[in-house]
């Protein structure tokens, strides 16, 4: 699972102002807590005066120390003893003087060692999903959420079965997918159907799932996603170069629209690029289209339609559309 830098970027940032604010609040209990019991205060002076001259003693090269810092540290209990005595006493929970961090696994560095904590990918997750609703409603489209009632029960010749039977179908896989991200059978999905038939949605439903499980996921559009590859082709920019390596090596690319871009050379190159990239380094890829596995063959390169048709698994959407039918 990698997170984008940008990602990490924002939920370390927000990990550092939660620890702010933590510190800042156990700072303030404890000027409350002296501020009621002053001799909790000389107790923790004498506390870290203790610790101060143990540290000191195990350094005193000329003498045995053992002894010095056993007397110490016999001490340094008593003191504890009583500042637990003191705080019980006066209604505070007995460790409301200690420093304690949000994350105790990590002390709230938010990894350990190299491996990031889950405090910190929590965050990570939260970011992702922030970025994505700024595209996508990730307030209210999720399978929960998906109504099929839109779609006619009446039997079609042409599907062998009813609009409602066939997207209960595509449904199911769509989250089948998403829960099982990583484990299930099918790598890659590509939506086929008229707008309005719940393409985008089910897309949104399948990036929520898959970034709240800690992968990290781009959503764009094809239009802006080959203008980006352009861009960078001719130096246009560092976001450029930034859209398009999120683009080849996030865990999840969802690519929407396909073929409303105007097909050019340039844009025949990026698809191949991000279809055969991805399909290499075995990444996972969800394209949403217009478009049939048939327009494909006719508008797109023999080597791009190939890769489509041998490694997607095409989900036809059928029915009326939606919108018009809300609107009517």
């Amino acid at each position: 699972m990698a997170y984008t830098s940008d990602v990490i970027r924002r939920a370390t940032a927000r990990l550092e102002r939660q620890r702010t604010a933590h510190r800042s609040q156990q700072r303030a209990v404890r000027a409350e807590i002296y501020e009621a019991v002053p001799a909790l205060r000389e107790i923790d002076a004498s506390i870290s005066a203790g610790m101060q001259a143990v540290a000191a003693a195990a350094f005193d090269y000329g003498t045995d120390p053992r002894e010095r810092v056993e007397q110490l540290r016999q001490q340094n209990l008593e003191l504890r003893r009583r500042r637990r005595e003191l705080l019980i006493e006066h209604g505070y929970e007995p460790d409301s003087l200690d420093d304690k961090p949000l994350c105790p696994r990590c002390d709230d560095r938010g990894w350990n060692g190299s491996t990031m904590c889950t405090c910190l990918s929590d965050l990570c997750a939260q970011e992702q999903i922030a970025s994505l609703s700024s595209m996508l409603d990730l307030g209210e489209q999720s399978f929960e959420t998906f109504s099929l009632d839109w779609y006619s029960r009446a039997y079609d010749d042409a599907l062998g079965m009813s609009p409602w039977q066939n997207m209960t179908g595509v449904r199911q896989l769509c989250e089948n997918y998403a829960n099982r991200f990583g484990k299930f059978v099918i790598h890659n999905l590509f939506l086929s159907g008229a707008p309005g038939l719940g393409k985008t949605f089910l897309s949104a439903a399948i990036a929520r799932v898959v970034s709240e499980k800690g992968y990290s996921v781009v959503y764009d559009t094809a239009v802006h996603i080959f203008s980006a590859f352009e861009d960078a082709k001719f130096g246009r920019g560092e976001e450029a170069e930034a859209a398009v390596n999120r683009a080849l090596s996030c865990d999840l690319l969802i690519l929407d629209d396909l073929g409303s871009e105007l097909t050019s050379p340039m844009s025949q190159s990026a698809l191949y690029t991000i279809v055969n990239t991805r399909l290499m380094g075995e990444k996972h890829t969800v394209i949403s289209s217009n478009l049939t596995m048939e327009d494909i063959r006719q508008r797109y390169q023999p080597m791009i339609a190939s890769r489509l048709e041998g490694e997607y698994r095409e989900l036809s959407f059928v029915g009326e559309d939606i919108r018009l039918q809300r609107k009517n």
